[in-house]
C-alpha cells in the first residue's frame, strides 16, 4: 500500500483511523471504502496481521495504491501527529450520542476500534465525541467495516464532502 500525506495543504477532509485492527479483511474493506470516497486512513499499530497479508489485499482489491494511508507505530505516535484543532470521533457501542444526532465537521477523524476489544479506556478518554449507531434491541454490534462505512457516509453527507458523480 502506498503511503501518502493527506489532505493536501489547505484541504479539509474527514479521515478514518483504525485502532490496532485485528482482521485483515475488515482493514482491507475500510481501505477500499476510503479509496472510493477519497478519504485518508490513519492506521494505528500494532495490527493483528502483516500489511502484506493476502486477505488484506484481497479485500482492498486494486484500490490499495489509491489510499492515502498514514501508518502510526502506536497510539502515542498517532496522538502526537494529529491536528489539535480537529475532533476525534469514536464510533463505539458505548457511545453517548446516536449517529443521526451528531453534527460532523469537515476535519473530523472517525476512529474505529479493534474488532475483538474496541478501544481501551485511555482512548475513550481522548475522544472528543463518542457516537453509536442505533440498532434493534438485542443486537450487540455491526461489523467494524460496515459501521465505519455508515458513519463515514453520514459524515461526508453532512459536510458536503461526498464525491460528485
Amino acid at each position: 500500500m502506498a503511503q501518502k500525506r493527506y489532505p493536501v495543504a489547505g484541504q479539509i477532509a474527514v479521515r478514518v483511523a483504525l485502532f490496532e485492527p485485528d482482521i485483515p479483511q475488515n482493514a482491507g474493506a475500510i481501505l477500499r471504502l476510503a479509496a472510493c470516497f477519497g478519504v485518508a486512513v490513519d492506521l494505528i499499530e500494532p495490527t493483528g496481521f502483516l500489511l502484506d497479508d493476502r486477505r488484506l489485499r484481497r479485500a482492498a482489491l486494486d484500490y490499495g495504491p489509491q489510499v492515502a494511508l498514514q501508518r502510526h507505530n502506536s497510539w502515542t505516535g498517532f496522538a502526537a501527529s494529529r491536528d489539535p484543532s480537529s475532533r476525534l470521533v469514536l464510533l463505539t457501542t458505548q457511545g453517548a450520542v446516536p449517529l443521526d444526532d451528531f453534527a460532523f465537521a469537515a476535519d473530523d477523524t472517525i476512529l474505529l476500534g479493534r474488532e475483538s476489544a474496541g478501544v481501551p479506556d485511555f482512548v475513550h478518554a481522548a475522544a472528543d465525541a463518542r457516537i453509536v449507531i442505533p440498532l434493534q434491541a438485542g443486537a450487540r454490534s455491526l461489523n467494524v467495516a460496515m459501521a465505519g462505512a455508515i458513519a463515514l457516509y453520514e459524515a461526508l453527507r453532512q459536510t458536503g464532502l461526498l464525491p460528485k458523480p
